[in-house]
């Protein structure tokens, strides 16, 4: 589907590694050459006719982004390096200022780092208490389970709205609403849900979300934050620089910009946020119902044959998503990634920086496929044609 499209496929590569990152279409690469080549100024800075036209590409890119989740005002959407930065200003500019100790802050155990590492240190800094919401029989999170953990101190819900590793879709508008008629914040980490199912930001009313553009199809090292109005309104900015103060006389006196610009300090990737916009056109384009049901389609077409195979075991039989991860009895994960790489097939094989998921599993490596809509049935026959002799895995292995 669409193969055409990325010039990465003319490599003769089976790609299996889209959690990690995507492939990037013509138009998205054609986009930014177009920056570089044609009206490579700033951005919010210039008084001549190509800064202007910057400025238009990148404002055109923020109202992409605010139509692509459907955000109230452009001025929620605010431009990243990615997930990982966002989810960071989150903690720091944001609940660092009204947490107190004691407040309680609930994630999995089945949440990427960079949606953990700043609660820790948050908690660790300021008294606060982690709890983890406990996953169900086939690892996944349940409003049920949420509603267990919950007490009256706590403050905070971070989860993904796809974990990067067990694939599951979390029921983000219920949790939601249950954790607002509670007074607590809902944070999520959407690196793996905005690029595969439709986020609908107004229709969720979650508070904050962080997602990045190399996972759908865009540049690395750009993302967003999205939070609401009110909330972003009393975001404390983590850098401090050019562009997003009105003015400075002394260390008294400094005024700074309105939102967005005030949280966006300094000379922004220009080249990025402009291919991420070109990216959620492209995106736009395939429709998101219709990207979702091609991965589903895939990944039930993988499971059916993996279950076939004795030595293969999976650890996400049951998955609304892309991603199968999974291991070869008695090979260690990161041989069989060398053996699909001898191959030219691409896999993920690790802890997939879900380190603490192994407390609910067992297991601390596993190989990872992660699907996107270009891929084919007939890359997963290649695929699974390899899995099958456990014998030749380990021959060539040795």
């Amino acid at each position: 589907m669409n193969r055409e499209d990325f010039p990465m496929l003319d490599k003769d590569i089976i790609y299996f590694d889209n959690g990690a990152t995507t492939l990037k279409p013509y138009s998205v690469i054609d986009k930014m050459m177009e920056y570089y080549k044609e009206y490579s100024a700033n951005a919010h800075r210039g008084d001549c006719d190509i800064s202007y036209k910057v400025d238009l590409e990148y404002e055109n890119a923020r109202d992409e982004v605010q139509k692509f989740i459907n955000a109230k005002y452009k001025e929620e959407i605010i431009f990243t390096s990615g997930a990982t930065e966002s989810l960071n200003m989150i903690a720091n500019g944001f609940f660092k200022n009204i947490v107190e100790e004691g407040d309680e802050i609930l994630i999995t155990t089945s949440e990427h780092a960079s949606n953990v590492l700043p609660w820790f240190r948050l908690a660790n800094n300021y008294g606060c208490v982690i709890k983890y919401i406990p996953l169900d029989d086939f690892l996944h999170v349940t409003l049920e389970n949420v509603k267990k953990t919950v007490t009256p101190k706590t403050k905070i819900i971070a989860i993904s709205g796809v974990t990067n590793v067990v694939g599951d879709v979390r029921p983000l508008k219920e949790i939601a609403k249950f954790a607002h008629s509670e007074d607590i914040f809902v944070v999520v980490d959407g690196a793996q849900s905005v690029p595969h199912i439709k986020t609908d930001v107004e229709d969720l009313d979650i508070d904050f979300l962080a997602f990045s553009g190399h996972k759908m199809l865009g540049p690395t090292g750009v993302g967003v934050l999205y939070g609401k109005k009110e909330l972003l309104e009393d975001m404390e900015p983590v850098n401090l620089g050019g562009g997003m103060n009105e003015s400075f006389d002394n260390e008294r006196e400094i005024y700074l910009k309105d939102l967005p610009t005030r949280l966006e300090a300094g000379t922004p990737n220009i080249a990025g946020v402009i291919g991420l916009g070109e990216a959620i056109r492209y995106l736009q384009n395939v429709g998101m119902d219709v990207i979702h049901e091609r991965e589903v389609h895939l990944r039930n077409y993988m499971i059916e044959q993996l279950v076939k195979i004795p030595h293969i075991d999976i650890i996400n039989l049951e998955a609304d998503s892309g991603i199968v991860s999974f291991n070869v009895d008695g090979i260690f994960s990161q041989d069989v990634a060398y053996y699909l790489n001898k191959y030219d097939i691409c896999v993920r094989a690790g802890n997939h920086c879900a380190k603490i998921l192994k407390n609910a599993t067992g297991v601390t490596n596993t190989i990872r496929v992660s699907l996107y809509f270009y891929n084919t049935e007939n890359e997963i026959d290649e695929f699974v044609e390899l899995l099958k002799n456990k014998d030749k895995i380990m021959k060539e292995m040795l």
